[in-house]
């Protein structure tokens, strides 16, 4: 999710923020967001940039990146508060069209398993980051410059992200987002459609009623150029 601040005060951006947070718990609360500092007059120096992120995780989110806007402060100030800086996120406003699922690419070479617990790393040409236990509420999972692969679940709460594409063999009733670097061409493909929240390369969906035709089934998510798509697969 991407945070905007409007104001450097850090005890009314704490304020709203727990408004915001007490409407929707299961959605907001330790939700992973990306600080968009775009609105404010100027960057905030470094001490006062803390303490607002400080108000934020009182709050109850977790800032994990500054929304990039390609200028030199705020490169320096993501260096100062070592945070990197993340591809700008773009709500998708409209209602999502089910069409026929496109043939999907076809899957990856089975690779050893990886350790559960994910390790950070600056490296490409990974093999995909493999998740054999449940991904539970509070939890996240993040494959960096690679894809994950869920052979399990993702629980409601729970939130699995990655570079390239997200798999999850099993039921994602949590928050699933791919391309998080700004790879348009990442997909989403799950087992059992029961999703939060699905993101690709920033564009994401927030699901308060999964519909009708989707709920439960075999469904990929891909880009078509600022669409965001869903189809069942195999339909």
């Amino acid at each position: 999710m991407q945070l905007r601040l409007r104001s450097t005060d850090p005890d009314a951006i704490f304020a709203e923020l727990i408004l915001r947070i007490t409407t929707a718990p299961q959605l907001f609360e330790r939700a992973a967001v990306c600080l968009d500092l775009s609105a404010l007059e100027q960057l905030p120096e470094e001490p006062l940039a803390r303490a607002l992120m400080g108000a934020i995780r009182r709050a109850g989110m977790l800032p994990v990146g500054l929304a990039f806007d390609g200028t030199e402060p705020l490169a320096a100030l993501a260096q100062a508060l070592d945070m990197p800086m993340l591809t700008q996120f773009r709500a998708h406003g409209k209602t999502a069209p089910v069409v026929k699922a496109a043939v999907p690419p076809p899957p990856a070479a089975a690779q050893p398993a990886l350790a559960t617990v994910p390790t950070v790393t600056q490296e490409s040409g990974f093999p995909a980051l493999m998740q054999h236990l449940p991904v539970r509420s509070g939890q996240r999972v993040y494959g960096r410059n690679r894809d994950v692969v869920v052979t399990t679940v993702v629980g409601a709460g729970a939130e699995v992200m990655a570079d390239g594409c997200v798999h999850v063999y099993g039921s994602l009733r949590g928050r699933a987002m791919a391309g998080a670097r700004g790879d348009t061409s990442a997909r989403v493909f799950c087992q059992e459609f029961h999703a939060e929240l699905v993101s690709i390369a920033g564009v994401f969906r927030v699901f308060e009623t999964i519909p009708e035709e989707l709920a439960g089934k075999p469904v990929q998510a891909w880009l078509d150029g600022e669409d965001l798509r869903f189809a069942a697969l195999g339909s």
